[in-house]
């Protein structure tokens, strides 16, 4: 295909994956209600809990309007991922081999219901953050937050916990690509676990250890599930090499050393 016909086709695809957030977003607009009351349950539980007086303040007066348009367009691209993540694998596919064809088309079934999985997590970390954060407030004060602040920050714990689901299966992908084999996972485990930790200590700042295991939990989990995809793809793999006659077992190589030292 030439240059102009790619272009044409990336205008084409950008079109229908603009429509379709458009139209998530008007859906988006008509959930609002419903969806900030659950955004603001943590700040009426700090303040049937502890007694404190915490609110989601407005600040100027187009400031609920903006709000509105802002979280109505943050549901529509929860709502229209699938379709407008379907236009991007559809303009890049054309251009991979059958091989790097199933794969992609694995990545992203899994990757889409991974990410909202780890996105619906995150509302069960959100009321442990806030909790914790405005544990500060020193006694008497009353937390006034701006409503933009805090639709970013729920915003940042949504789409952190989204990706962190999606990580293993980038891990996978690697794999599936003879990048990364299980062998040099299970080796660097320990590395794996590091990071997993410091992820999750940055991707929730708050300062009780709740909060952070609701995340390094199941990031745990999906690493394990994972690595055992990498080591049943790495024996398929050499059982293949094997018949093909191309796979010598690295421990025949060093048997003629042992034997003569």
């Amino acid at each position: 295909m030439p240059v102009m016909g790619h272009l044409v086709e990336l205008r084409n695809r950008f079109f229908i994956a603009a429509i379709a957030i458009v139209l998530g977003a008007v859906g988006g607009w008509f959930l609002y209600d419903p969806v900030l009351d659950i955004l603001q349950e943590p700040i009426r539980t700090i303040n049937d809990s502890t007694g404190r007086m915490a609110e989601i303040n407005f600040a100027g007066v187009a400031s609920p309007f903006d709000m509105k348009i802002k979280l109505s367009l943050f549901i529509g691209l929860f709502i229209s991922c699938p379709i407008w993540l379907y236009q991007v694998w559809a303009f890049v596919v054309p251009g991979l081999t059958s091989k790097e064809k199933r794969y992609s088309f694995g990545f992203l079934g899994a990757a889409v219901p991974l990410f909202l999985a780890g996105s619906a997590m995150a509302f069960f970390a959100l009321p442990n953050a806030v909790k914790a954060l405005t544990s500060f407030t020193p006694q008497g004060a009353t937390n006034i937050i701006p409503a933009q602040d805090y639709l970013t920050f729920v915003m940042i714990i949504i789409v952190v916990f989204g990706i962190a689901f999606v990580l293993p299966v980038l891990m996978v992908g690697l794999n599936m690509l003879g990048i990364l084999s299980a062998t040099r996972i299970r080796k660097s485990w320990r590395i794996i676990v590091m990071i997993v930790f410091v992820f999750a200590a940055i991707a929730t700042p708050t300062p009780d250890a709740m909060s952070m295991f609701f995340l390094v939990i199941p990031m745990i989990t999906l690493f394990c599930l994972a690595w055992g995809v990498c080591v049943l793809n790495d024996r398929r793999r050499r059982r293949k090499l094997v018949a093909q006659g191309l796979w010598v077992d690295p421990e025949e190589l060093d048997e003629p050393e042992k034997r003569n030292p």
